[in-house]
This record gives C-alpha cells, structure tokens and sequence, in this order.
C-alpha cells in the first residue's frame, strides 16, 4: 500500500501532464517517496492517454485509467478513488490551478488529526463570469441541499483512508465529490492555498454543463424543491381565495360587475405555466430515481495501465 494517492481527472490536458507529474514528484518527495500518481482520462480526444501511457513506462507509481468515452470530471475522481490504494489520497484538478505545491501543507495539517483537509483557493485566478456563476450555484446549492458549502473551495483536498473507504460505498448515479465528502461529516480544516492561472487553454466547464451539474446536485441531495413548490402552490391558492373573497364582497354589496378579461386570460396562462413547472420539477425527480433503479456501472474502463 502507498502512502499517499495523487488522483487527477484528465481531460484535454496533454500541454500540462509532463510538468504536472515533474511538479507532483518534486512536491510528494518532500513527504516520502512512497507515492502513486492515478490519473484518470476522459476522452478528451487529445494525446493524453499516450502522454500517461509514457510517464507510466518511465515510473511504476504512474496509473493511468481511460474510460470508454466521456463520463464526466467527478466520474473520474470516482474511478481514481476506486483504484488507489494509499494511507492519504489528494484529489487535484489536471490544468495546475491546483498548485502541487501545497500539497505537503496539506498533508501537514491532516495530521493534525484531521480527516480532510480543504485547500481553500485566496485571489483565485479565474475571469470575474466563472466565479459569479459559481458564487451563484454554491448559495443556491447550499440554500437548497441544506449544506454549507465553500464557493472558495473545490476538487482539491486530501483525504484519509477512512473517508475513501466510506466514499466507495456511495454509489448513488448523481456523482458531486465534494458534497459527499461534505456530507460524510468527518473531522475536516482547511488552508489557504495559491490559486495558479490555467496552464493553457479554458475551462471545459460551459455555462450549459454548469446550469446541468447544478440542477444534477440539487436533485441528488434534496427534496427542497418540491417542497418549495408545494409552498408556493399554497401561498398561490390563498391569494386566489382572498381575491374571490372580496370580488364576490364587492358584488353583494355594491353591485359591482365581475370584470377583467385580461387579467383572467393572463392569471390563468400565469398559473398554468406554475403547473407545467412544478410538473417538470416532479418528472425530474423521477427520471432521475429511473436511473437510479438501472444499477448501471458509474463508468465503464477502456484501458489500464
């Protein structure tokens, strides 16, 4: 068994793997020597799995593991917890925004008796659009999941044993890495780390694919929406019974005439449009539990090595 675990998720990353695994074995030789590195590739369509196939012929504590097609960033991690085998495990994005460097901080401070350690990003180097978005889904996340998570915080951590261990026993379709680990509730600390630029290239990660992991969060972690729904279809009925309360005052007592067509018109495209919607909501739920019934495989294994 290794001491520690480096698990990386590739994607189009052939221009950053030589100097991540340079940087990974200059930073990890600090601790010890006893290392694996498992990176975990996507089917990107770039020359990644030939890159890792290389470093893995020049160093045994290389994995490399390449899916069937692609599956998606915290599949990935998934994959690459599955199959490492070290004391601490650090999971790290590929593009070196992540800073192997820090590691031996975090690494540090676990053993303060901690089970997970956070590498909370300071003046994070992303343009102003990603980290209002992210700002955005983390507060609408937490509001709806019922959890606190950090906006400032992602992929990057280390993780003990235990929590992997308990991790692999998750095996639930909607995959969110760190909102499982959030959830286990183990002893966790952070640190502030350096947050780098992109090596090259930009984020994979479309306002399209965001919109679609929030909506995939929210659902595998709460029940709020539907919930909120049924809140607001009763504050919606209420109004509607005070409103008919008072037009029908209104024509008892002053005679007055039952007008507004429009508004009638509109009221109910209004409120036929909140049906449809709290419908869809309900159909999300059950698409998802479908698949969750299929007992399909997280991911599906091309290649190893």
């Amino acid at each position: 068994m290794s001491h520690i675990s480096i698990i990386v998720p590739v994607y189009k990353a052939e221009k950053s793997l030589h100097e991540l695994y340079d940087r990974l074995n200059l930073s990890l030789s600090i601790i010890t020597n006893d290392f694996e590195i498992v990176l975990v590739e996507d089917c990107g369509g770039d020359r990644s799995w030939e890159i890792i196939l290389e470093l893995a012929q020049k160093d045994p504590r290389v994995k490399g593991i390449q899916f069937s097609r692609n599956f998606g960033q915290h599949y990935g991690i998934t994959a690459g917890l599955d199959h490492c085998d070290g004391d601490w495990i650090v999971v790290m994005d590929c593009d070196l925004q992540d800073r192997p460097e820090e590691i031996p901080q975090l690494y540090q401070k676990a053993q303060e008796g901690y089970d997970v350690v956070l590498a909370k990003r300071k003046n994070r180097q992303d343009n102003w659009l990603k980290k209002v978005t992210s700002g955005l889904f983390y507060q609408v996340f937490n509001y709806l999941a019922d959890l606190k998570y950090d906006a400032e915080v992602g992929n990057f951590r280390i993780i003990s044993r235990q929590v992997v261990n308990n991790f692999r026993d998750i095996r639930e379709q909607l995959r969110f890495f760190g909102g499982v680990v959030d959830w286990m509730g183990f002893p966790t600390a952070s640190i502030e780390v350096k947050h780098d630029s992109r090596l090259e290239g930009k984020s994979t990660y479309t306002f399209k694919k965001l919109c679609k992991l929030a909506i995939d969060t929210i659902i595998a972690y709460s029940d709020k929406p539907l919930r909120l729904s049924i809140i607001f279809g009763f504050i919606i009925s209420t109004i509607s019974f005070i409103l008919g309360c008072v037009t029908v005052f209104r024509v008892l007592f002053y005679g007055s005439s039952i007008t507004g067509w429009a508004s009638l018109i509109v009221s109910l495209y209004f409120l036929g449009g909140i049906i449809i919607f709290i419908l869809g909501i309900i159909g999300i739920y059950l698409g998802k539990t479908f698949n969750e019934t299929k007992k399909r495989p997280l991911y599906i294994i091309r290649n190893k090595i």
